[in-house]
């Protein structure tokens, strides 16, 4: 969103003098006290009415510092709507307390009461590792799941601790910094780039907390190395900066053991469509085929490779993460049991049943709790009748009804409808299971949409489970917004209108 003082600049004016003259353009007072806050007011309302009836979400949240160092912690909610996946910036609450994990998890709470989301409807939050993040979850006795970006990046950055590949990336960040601030040295790359028939391609800088940032400074160095080597060979005092043929292969082979790995990161950092059962389907084939060692791979790419995949297969092995992906993976059509471990389907399967009959005995019973027009019945029929009249007396109430109405059935009652409704569930979980596999291009939420009247009860459980997504990239696309909306030329926004701009920006 541009800054509101838009409105005050001349040529601004001028434009709009040109489209209509007889418009006249509201002061820059105007947005900023009447037209921004109402119109957040009237979005707010929109995505309160959106989510006050759903029944499971999943949600992101992070900590982030604006440009004036100010900290903010921010919250998004996933859930399925009509099944669509859908997604909503709920807040970018200005938080100034010490980041402490109680603290944390008291402003998380805090964040959901003030939309009125219940904290037992919310299946899971994915956060990063950050300690005070993962403690805030654990006092709040939430549901974690872990970011697979985070966790590929802390992977990729423990196989790169090695003198060989830390001395590569220097020599590279040097060859990109000779080039990046002299006009000249630009102007002679761009020569040796025509002159040996290279792409005319510009050098990439790396960016500390972004890993394909390094990737791809170390691919565009390796693509254009004649030309960079001739620059810098013609001119003693960066000679010594042209990278060794050691420096090469370590390159060469820090690109073989990366590259195929970028894809997934961002494939599993979409919003718009299901991405938490396509994490245990991508660390099986990191295992099997991407991290697999091959007899063609250097020393260093088969270490770099068994890092990554030990690392990762250490963090995912935690059980209560275990069972989250195992139940993503239950009700997802393209996939099912397949990628869940044969020894744990059958308790897998149990859960599910478990979950199922609980979540049918919450609904049968809920409409007794709202089962109140009697006293208000009684009490317009006792208007009605004249002065003279006298209502019949009540017969006594026997045990059995005073039981009854505190919803305390009978022992063989309760019995038979509990054996029913599991029988059910069982039955409609086993015909869910042997329909064929989706096609794996097919939408799973697309699938659920056509064969949710077969499966009525399953389809609660794919509703809770296929809104989580895989990393908190919804958090972090947040931050980014923050940081265009808190620029050097607008550094004095307060944080109330902070969290009103990034709200508007990523939900209108």
């Amino acid at each position: 969103m541009i800054p509101i003082k838009t409105v005050e600049n001349e040529g601004f004016k001028r434009l709009f003098k040109v489209v209509d003259p007889r418009y006249e353009i509201p002061s820059r007072k105007y947005f900023s006290s009447t037209a921004i806050p109402q119109l957040y007011s009237e979005c707010r309302s929109k995505i309160q009415n959106k989510i006050q009836n759903v029944k499971f979400f999943a949600t992101t949240a992070d900590l982030w510092s604006s440009r004036t160092s100010e900290p903010y912690l921010s919250l998004t909610i996933h859930f399925v709507h009509e099944w669509k996946l859908c997604s909503a910036c709920l807040e970018t609450t200005y938080f100034p307390q010490d980041h402490t994990g109680e603290l944390i998890a008291q402003g998380l709470k805090d964040a959901l009461e003030c939309w009125g989301l219940k904290e037992a409807n919310m299946t899971c939050m994915t956060t990063d590792s950050g300690a005070n993040m993962v403690k805030a979850l654990e006092l709040n006795s939430w549901t974690r799941l872990q970011c697979f970006g985070h966790r590929l990046l802390l992977a990729i950055e423990k196989s790169a601790k090695d003198p060989r590949v830390e001395r590569a990336t220097s020599v590279c960040k040097k060859v990109v910094s000779t080039f990046s601030f002299s006009w000249k040295k630009k102007r002679e790359l761009s020569n040796a780039q025509a002159e040996l028939k290279l792409p005319q391609q510009k050098l990439i800088t790396e960016s500390p907390t972004r890993w394909g940032s390094r990737l791809s400074m170390i691919e565009r160095v390796l693509d254009q190395e004649k030309a960079i080597s001739q620059v810098l060979k013609a001119d003693k005092k960066v000679r010594h900066l042209v990278p060794s043929w050691q420096d090469v292969d370590v390159m060469e082979s820090v690109k073989k053991a990366l590259s195929p790995l970028r894809d997934f990161t961002d494939a599993l950092s979409g919003e718009d469509y299901v991405s938490v059962s396509y994490v245990k389907p991508v660390l099986h084939m990191l295992k099997v085929n991407i991290l697999s060692l091959n007899d063609e791979d250097t020393e260093l790419t088969k270490t770099m490779k068994t890092t990554i995949l030990n690392y990762l297969t250490d963090k995912y092995q935690d059980p209560t993460t275990d069972d989250l992906l195992d139940m993503a993976l239950l009700f997802d059509p393209r996939f099912k049991t397949q990628f869940i471990a044969k020894d744990k389907v059958e308790g897998i399967q149990t859960r599910a049943v478990a979950e199922l009959e609980s979540l049918v005995t919450i609904h049968m019973q809920s409409p007794k709790s709202d089962q109140q027009p009697t006293s208000s019945t009684s009490a317009s029929t006792s208007q009605i009748l004249d002065e003279d009249q006298t209502p019949p007396k009540k017969a006594k109430k026997s045990l059995s009804s005073f039981l009854k109405a505190f919803g305390v059935a009978s022992a063989s009652a309760t019995t038979s409808v509990s054996t029913s409704v599991k029988e059910a569930i069982e039955g409609e979980l086993k015909g869910y299971l042997s329909t064929p596999n989706a096609e794996s291009e097919v939408d799973p939420l697309e699938w659920w949409k056509v064969h949710e009247a077969n499966f009525p009860r399953i389809s609660q459980l794919a509703r809770k489970y296929l809104c989580i997504p895989a990393t908190s990239a919804p958090s972090e696309r947040a931050f980014s917004t923050g940081g265009n909306i808190v620029t050097c030329q607008r550094a004095s926004l307060k944080p109330e209108k902070v969290n009103q701009l990034v709200f508007l920006s990523k939900n209108l």
